[in-house]
């Protein structure tokens, strides 16, 4: 069997498993919330915060059985979730559909948007209280060429996004490794290859895991409510 093959299988085998996920949860949509990425707040880590990038994430969940006439269901379920570039620590650049849902790409077509977000808001994304939601957010140190190119970057997925947001497609865990990839932080592929890869936020979570344990970067954890079910890493 050819590598490409293999990758291809991979990718069907995910795909078929999102799919049946997300269309059980399909109308506990996300509340979005918009920012100006012009709303700059004092950054609270101080000098230290302008070489590190943090990228955020939000579990997926399901409701706890004794819970589950209670807690609502959230988008994508146990592979679901969010991801988060971190600009400073209060906005979050993330990528978000707007309008119907595509299942494949429509490039004529767009229905995506990079937003920006304060840490409440984007950890309310999928309607759970911020604080008790289950979260990681990991540190990784840069230099200051790469916060230039991020600077350049969201200025520019802001003003328009460069590709579509659908299931099949690029969504926020693909969106958010483009732009790692674009700081060298991991390795670069195109967007179809990005999206084949990288299918829901874990994916990507699970490559900085591994990353951050082998360079030692820092990795800020908050427990999520009993009420739900939580992924693992």
């Amino acid at each position: 069997m050819t590598k490409f093959m293999k990758i291809s299988n991979s990718f069907f085998i995910h795909a078929l498993v999102l799919i049946l996920t997300v269309s059980s949860n399909l109308y506990a949509k996300p509340i979005i919330h918009s920012f100006s990425f012009s709303d700059s707040i004092i950054d609270n880590y101080g000098e230290a915060s302008a070489k590190f990038i943090r990228v955020h994430f939000l579990y997926g969940s399901r409701p706890a059985a004794q819970y589950r006439f209670i807690e609502p269901k959230w988008f994508g379920g146990m592979l679901g979730g969010h991801v988060g570039i971190g600009l400073d620590s209060s906005r979050i650049l993330n990528f978000v559909h707007q309008g119907t849902f595509h299942l494949v790409t429509n490039k004529h077509n767009k229905h995506s948007n990079y937003i920006i977000s304060t840490p409440d808001k984007f950890n309310s994304i999928l309607g759970g209280n911020c604080n008790k939601v289950k979260t990681l957010t990991i540190l990784i140190p840069i230099q200051d060429a790469q916060l230039k190119l991020l600077d350049s970057i969201s200025n520019a997925y802001l003003k328009q996004s460069p590709y579509d947001y659908a299931l099949l497609g690029m969504r926020c865990g693909a969106a958010s490794y483009d732009i790692l990839s674009q700081l060298s932080i991991l390795p670069g592929y195109t967007n179809s290859q990005t999206a084949m890869k990288i299918l829901y936020p874990k994916i990507l979570r699970r490559q900085l895991l591994k990353k951050a344990k082998e360079n030692g970067w820092t990795m800020i954890r908050q427990e999520g409510s009993e009420h739900r079910i939580w992924e693992r890493d």
